[in-house]
């Protein structure tokens, strides 16, 4: 009941976050480490300062040649020696490099050293019954309750950071397109890795509390985290090996050197905790198997998804075909169709124009995207370029959002803050076709373009917007005095008009929006799913329309951040047969 009653608390308080909390974690810490080193030392005096021969390796050929088989039985338990280390490195958004080899070098590493030669030394003079418990009693009798009391707390941290390394887990596996997408809260303004997901956090307690309820006995455990300890380990060597062939580049000799040693000794840890697998461990082969599939299933629903939506997006030719009334009837006002193309004509939208008696004379396509900073300013909030001729009206929309901003903002804040990027956008038009001579910059549709400002990869994730965040170069160019607009202006006059042609062209395009604006402003929201066909595998109908489907309908939503009243908003479906 003691464990349970930590665990509510610990994390009922993850979601303030770690800056919060931080000044108590530094001395903490420090303190326990340095305890750890202190009771080292006094054992060491008191019983037996032999144990320092240890460090010699023949040692180990000694042990093994008098233990044999349960040498190597206890190799899993001597690899909980080192368990915690890999909560530091999980996430390397809360310290830098320099100082976490700093810290590990000459505080960790030398205080836990200190630590277990000390409980050697005590062990060598109390052979009898000390086994169980070698640390709390080789305490001194006079600091006993105020270690104990540390030793509490610096479990609990390395519990929070064990937690905190999930989360971010979590949200680099959804950036990736790897895992469902779920509620994220930034609890640091300056650092973007310092988050909270609820769902995560009330998962792992529930996980906690049944782990900590149905295992028998402290051993179950250290089995079980001896498998995840391994398991990260191995990863580890395995990505390094990647990154030194294919970034680092180094010499293949040095790479097998490095796979050969560390894996070979990881695998040698691993086949020993392996062995007891029935006592605890399997409990994380179960989790691990769970997770894989959820995230193999969500990544390739995802992706066949994504795929689709770009094969079948609506092609120029046919736009062109159609004519500018698009085959139905313009009604007066602005259509805000969200879709997660950056780039096309969305196929939802074919759907929108047969579906619907008619459709409104101006349409926008809008695209959000999540860029890392923590704050995108208004006058680059938006980045436009147009879709089609100029008499279609349509237009093509990423809004940009960091992860502080405040995503539900007032909705005619921010149809008034879109109206006014979207007339700069006129204005940069009309300026540059007087500059250019005629029909030299004369440029094709957005599906022809042959200079992509979006870089768009498979799952559909942005990772170069092509226009920057320009806050912080605000005086270093006069290009970029306005509002992130697109310097990919798609011309279709046959010649350059003359400048009062210019002009009466341009306000009348900015009168017709401003109409179009006071007619009122409707959102169009598509939403795109996948079932497989009918002749498709039984495994592909069954992770499709079953497992991808759960997953999807029980995620948060692209839209989920949008504050718009219901009476201006539209939302149609559409399936694809993949």
């Amino acid at each position: 009941m003691i464990s349970v009653t930590f665990l509510v608390i610990l994390f009922s308080v993850q979601k303030f976050g770690t800056s919060q909390v931080g000044l108590a974690v530094g001395p903490a810490l420090f303190i326990w480490f340095c305890s750890l080193a202190g009771i080292g030392i006094y054992n060491l005096i008191k019983y037996d300062a032999s144990v320092l021969r240890a460090f010699n390796p023949v040692h180990i050929y000694l042990y093994f040649k008098r233990n044999s088989v349960n040498a190597w039985y206890a190799l899993g338990g001597c690899l909980l020696c080192a368990t915690g280390s890999e909560a530091m490195f999980a996430d390397l958004c809360y310290f830098s490099v320099r100082s976490i080899q700093l810290t590990f070098v000459f505080l960790v590493l030398p205080c836990l050293l200190l630590g277990y030669l000390g409980q050697a030394a005590y062990l060598t003079g109390n052979l009898n019954g000390a086994e169980k418990h070698p640390f709390f009693l080789s305490i001194p009798s006079g600091i006993f309750w105020p270690v104990l009391l540390i030793a509490n707390i610096a479990a609990l941290i390395a519990s929070r950071a064990m937690t905190t390394a999930t989360f971010s887990c979590i949200k680099q596996s959804s950036n990736l397109g790897c895992f469902p997408r779920l509620k994220i809260i930034h609890t640091s303004k300056r650092l973007m890795g310092q988050i909270y997901i609820p769902v995560i956090n009330w998962f792992l307690l529930v996980g906690c509390l049944v782990l900590v309820c149905s295992m028998s006995s402290i051993n179950e455990i250290g089995n079980a985290y001896g498998i995840a300890e391994l398991g990260v380990m191995m990863m580890t060597t395995i990505l390094v090996t990647i990154v030194m062939l294919l970034i680092w580049r180094l010499n293949i000799i040095i790479v097998l050197s490095f796979v050969v040693f560390f894996l070979g000794l990881e695998l040698t840890f691993f086949s020993s905790v392996l062995w007891s697998v029935t006592d605890g461990s399997w409990v994380i082969l179960v989790f691990a198997v769970i997770m894989f599939v959820i995230m193999y299933i969500w990544n390739y629903g995802s992706k066949l998804k994504y795929e689709t939506e770009v094969e079948r997006k609506l092609p120029m030719d046919l736009m062109r075909e159609i004519g500018c009334n698009l085959g139905t009837i313009r009604a007066p006002g602005i259509g805000l169709l969200y879709n997660e193309l950056a780039k096309g004509v969305p196929a939802i939208f074919g759907h929108f124009i047969t579906t619907l008696p008619a459709i409104h004379s101006m349409v926008i396509f809008v695209c959000i995207k999540y860029v890392p900073v923590p704050v995108v300013p208004q006058n680059e909030r938006f980045f436009f370029r147009r879709v089609c001729p100029k008499s279609y009206h349509l237009f093509r929309c990423i809004a940009r959002y960091g992860y502080k901003d405040v995503r539900k903002e007032n909705h005619q804040a921010f149809e008034q803050l879109l109206i006014e990027s979207l007339e700069k956008l006129i204005r940069r038009e009309a300026q540059q076709r007087q500059l250019e001579s005629d029909g030299d910059e004369d440029a094709d549709s957005e599906e022809n373009t042959s200079f992509s400002r979006v870089f768009v990869d498979p799952n559909g994730s942005v990772y170069s917007l092509g226009v920057p965040l320009l806050a912080e170069f605000r005086g270093s160019s006069n290009s970029i005095s306005e509002a992130s607009i697109s310097e990919e202006v798609n011309s279709y006059s046959p010649a350059s008009p003359s400048i009062s042609d210019a002009e009466h062209s341009l306000e009348r395009e900015l009168s017709f929006i401003r109409q179009a604006k006071e007619s009122g402003v409707v959102y169009l929201l598509g939403h795109g799913d996948i079932r497989a066909r009918k002749d498709s595998w039984f495994i592909k109908k069954l992770v499709i329309n079953y497992f991808y489907a759960f997953l999807r309908k029980n995620c948060r939503r692209g839209i989920a951040n949008l504050s718009v009243p219901h009476s201006h908003l539209i939302q149609v479906g559409m399936t694809y047969m993949v």
